[in-house]
């Protein structure tokens, strides 16, 4: 297939991309920890550890893979990279539909994290047809793509589930297969060939492509706070469905609506808010209100004594998602146009450094704190460490605002 095509390249291309891969990632949620914990005969503390070992794997392959994917796309392009990720992905969801024991699931999340890049070359591909000015509009709507995604996914994966814990995976690889489909046929190329680089192992290796953030002091601040911010929703990620089902005794059903409603709020700030929001405020202010409003919802989940008290607080949890948009944006400022896959790929590495280490500890924290034998009980740990992480991540982003108001370089200016 030629990777390029005469269609124009826009946003609204790749925002049906992001919709449909989120779609099969939202189907699966509300049923994996279930299935895991099947195959451990009930025992949730069990399971929630095996949880956080898979998303483990899955985030190392990713990890190792996500820079070269992001060099690749540099160099030969961004379609190519995307189809190469979706295709892993379907294959991912389908061996982990028939797996039948715990084993079969890591192999299909190594597989899948080996060729996860599908994220990072959408934001790149963003970068190339938008402005500078209007880059943080465009990572928005990626959130927005992500809230759809996330309003249909969980609800469909819940409802599934319902009748079997592994129709979704097949429902999952069935989105994504129409999703490489449609990639195939439909997708423009973004970065034209004059804009594009030679390949070079040193900024395809997951430390290089790390390194490759310290060349502005002030990048690195962001880099940090933008690993920081994704650690600490990793955190609750891994451990909604243990933490709602285990202390409200909610269904695989009403899991995946509590998971839609995150959605509805996400899409609802980010696809229509986003723009004015930090049209007023600026994107710096945007980033430290984000982190701020994500923290105190977050101690709100630990602190919430019956489930009803969780859907104000998944409503006031989209606009702590300006923080993520607000991130990117200033990053992208610091660096040329053919160096956004690269940054991109590092920051997907970041991602995924996170998603190694988060599982761990939100996953083994809440196994902890669940013990029968101690005489407390403490199962929203997890989101009081993310709290924390958020308030940590807003001194970092301010201190990088310092340094850019002290004179810092930058390629594109700062908002």
């Amino acid at each position: 297939m030629s990777g390029s095509t005469p269609r124009k390249p826009a946003v609204g291309f790749i925002f049906i991309t992001l919709v449909l891969l989120m779609l099969g990632f939202g189907v699966i949620i509300p049923v994996l920890p279930g299935l895991i914990t099947e195959f451990h005969h009930g025992s949730v503390a069990e399971a929630s550890r095996s949880y956080g070992i898979l998303i483990g794997v899955f985030a190392l392959m990713q990890f190792v893979a996500s820079p070269i994917l992001g060099a690749l796309s540099d160099r030969f392009g961004r379609r190519r990279v995307i189809l190469i990720s979706l295709g892993g992905t379907a294959i991912d969801y389908v061996i982990m539909g028939a797996a039948p024991n715990l084993s079969w699931l890591f192999v299909a999340r190594a597989i899948s994290g080996a060729t996860a890049a599908g994220l990072a070359t959408c934001n790149a591909y963003i970068a190339d047809v938008t402005p500078p000015e209007k880059r943080a509009q465009g990572f928005g709507l990626v959130g927005a793509a992500v809230g759809i995604g996330f309003v249909i996914g969980p609800a469909l994966g819940g409802w599934a589930g319902h009748y079997s814990l592994r129709l979704p995976f097949f429902i999952a690889a069935g989105c994504v297969g129409a999703n490489w489909l449609y990639g195939a046929l439909v997708l423009p190329e973004s970065l034209p060939p004059e804009k594009r680089r030679p390949f070079e192992w040193k900024r395809a290796n997951p430390v290089g492509s790390l390194i490759t953030l310290r060349r502005f002091r002030s990048v690195l601040d962001l880099a940090g706070t933008y690993f920081i911010f994704n650690f600490g929703m990793i955190m609750l990620q891994c451990t909604w469905v243990l933490y709602t089902t285990y202390r409200y005794q909610w269904s695989t059903l009403r899991v995946g609506f509590s998971l839609m409603g995150a959605g509805v709020a996400m899409g609802l700030v980010q696809g229509f808010l986003t723009r004015p929001i930090l049209s007023r405020i600026g994107e710096k202010r945007g980033l430290v209100l984000g982190l701020i409003l994500s923290a105190c919802v977050y101690i709100g989940y630990g602190l919430a004594t019956h489930g009803w008290m969780i859907y104000p607080l998944i409503a006031l949890s989209g606009f702590g998602g300006l923080a993520g948009p607000s991130a990117q944006s200033l990053i992208t400022r610091h660096v040329t146009p053919d160096q956004q896959g690269a940054v991109q790929g590092s920051l997907a590495g970041l991602v995924s450094l996170a998603t190694i280490f988060a599982p761990f500890l939100a996953t083994w924290s809440f196994s902890a704190c669940i013990q029968p034998h101690h005489g407390w009980q403490l199962p929203g740990i997890a989101f009081f460490e993310s709290a924390f992480l958020f308030l940590v991540a807003m001194l970092l982003a301010v201190r990088s605002f310092r340094l850019d108001a002290a004179g810092a370089p930058t390629v594109a200016g700062s908002a």
